[in-house]
């Protein structure tokens, strides 16, 4: 800086010599970007314990199965001693611990706002749980769940006469079964539920295929592996066969074999017209898993109109989540499930869950 008469200034003799001070500066601002940083941290490790903080009572137990104890979470409303609703999950295809990797939870407040409680269990061999789930067929599961809603009618905090079901995907060849055979259920909840194993199946294979962008030249050579896999299964081929056919580049393994030549001629037309309690089809126009055309086409067809409400929602994958998210595997799928994980489900999905339930009369 120049002063008035033009000069330079005189240096201060007092003033360090240049360059002493920079190491402190440098140190000074590193203590204050790495306390920054740290702030950050904890601010954002404090907003994802607020966003999973969920407005109900978790209780971790086992309940007697019909082959093996089941590892389960109760979801209790946040105050009362009830007696409550209960909502009994059931499970899509593929190892599901019993919260399916949190993805319930948003749910399981929804439906504690409507005074509901909700169960869910692990697969077996899944986080800890005994047996094996690539074991059991869609039977086996409809009397493992019916098994839980036994335990459940025991119970002093649980109302037997508010009991119902909410099923994803495979849950389709499941928990119809379980709302025929059992009295009194008060309600069934399924998205994304599948009709008929077969046909769910290649529906997902070329609708992944075009969802990707593949040729018809792939779509073609995928169709016809799939026509040898189909041979194979009727003809109750062994494991060592189905591999010495050479015709899948990604081979299953034995027990995902034999789970599926215990089940790919499941179909829950027969069990339809058998439902006479309220039935709540959710289905997501973008779900690639499951031809939510059929299943709608064949709910309609097969249930009494009183009893059966379709909601459908745009822009929403096979689990009602947004469908960027689930369909393209998008990196801010993952965020959300961090720092927001309600807003991964599509707008209107958790109040319709908690509505329906709320309203729904005694049977």
């Amino acid at each position: 800086m120049e002063n008035a008469g033009g000069s330079a200034a005189a240096p201060d003799p007092a003033a360090a010599p240049e360059g002493v001070d920079r190491p402190r500066r440098w140190l000074r601002r590193a203590v204050v970007a790495v306390g920054c940083v740290i702030a950050l941290i904890v601010s954002a490790g404090a907003w994802v314990v607020y966003a999973h903080d969920f407005a109900f009572r978790r209780e971790e137990l086992t309940i007697p199965g019909p082959v093996q104890p089941l590892h389960a979470v109760l979801a209790l409303p946040e105050q009362g001693d009830g007696p409550f609703g209960l909502v009994v999950f059931v499970h899509g295809d593929g190892p599901a611990d019993a919260t399916r990797d949190s993805f319930y939870e948003p749910i399981w407040e929804s439906f504690a706002e409507a005074g509901y409680a909700s169960v869910s269990w692990a697969k077996p061999g899944v986080d800890g749980a005994p047996g094996n789930w690539l074991d059991q067929t869609m039977h086996d599961r409809a009397g493992e769940t019916e098994a839980v809603i036994e335990w459940a009618r025991q119970r002093a905090d649980i109302d037997p006469r508010r009991i119902g079901l909410w099923g994803i995907s495979q849950a389709g060849w499941v928990a119809p079964e379980v709302a025929a055979n059992l009295p009194g259920l008060q309600f069934l909840i399924l998205v994304g539920g599948a009709v008929n194993w077969l046909r769910q199946g290649e529906y997902n294979l070329l609708a992944e295929l075009r969802h990707r962008g593949a040729g018809e030249s792939d779509i073609a050579a995928a169709l016809d592996r799939r026509a040898i896999g189909l041979r194979l299964l009727r003809e109750n081929a062994t494991y060592e066969q189905y591999l010495a056919a050479g015709y899948d580049p990604d081979p299953m393994s034995e027990a995902r074999w034999n789970f599926v030549r215990a089940n790919y001629l499941s179909d829950v037309t027969a069990v339809l017209p058998r439902l006479e309690l309220p039935v709540l089809l959710v289905l997501g126009d973008d779900d690639l898993n499951v031809d939510v055309d059929e299943t709608e086409r064949t709910y309609r067809a097969l249930l009494a109109p009183e009893l059966l409400t379709v909601q459908r929602f745009p822009d929403a994958s096979h689990s009602i989540a947004k469908a960027s998210y689930e369909n393209d595997r998008d990196w801010r799928a993952t965020a959300t499930a961090l720092f927001a994980p309600r807003a991964l489900y599509a707008p209107g999905y958790l109040d319709l869950l908690r509505d329906y339930a709320g309203s729904r009369p005694v049977r």
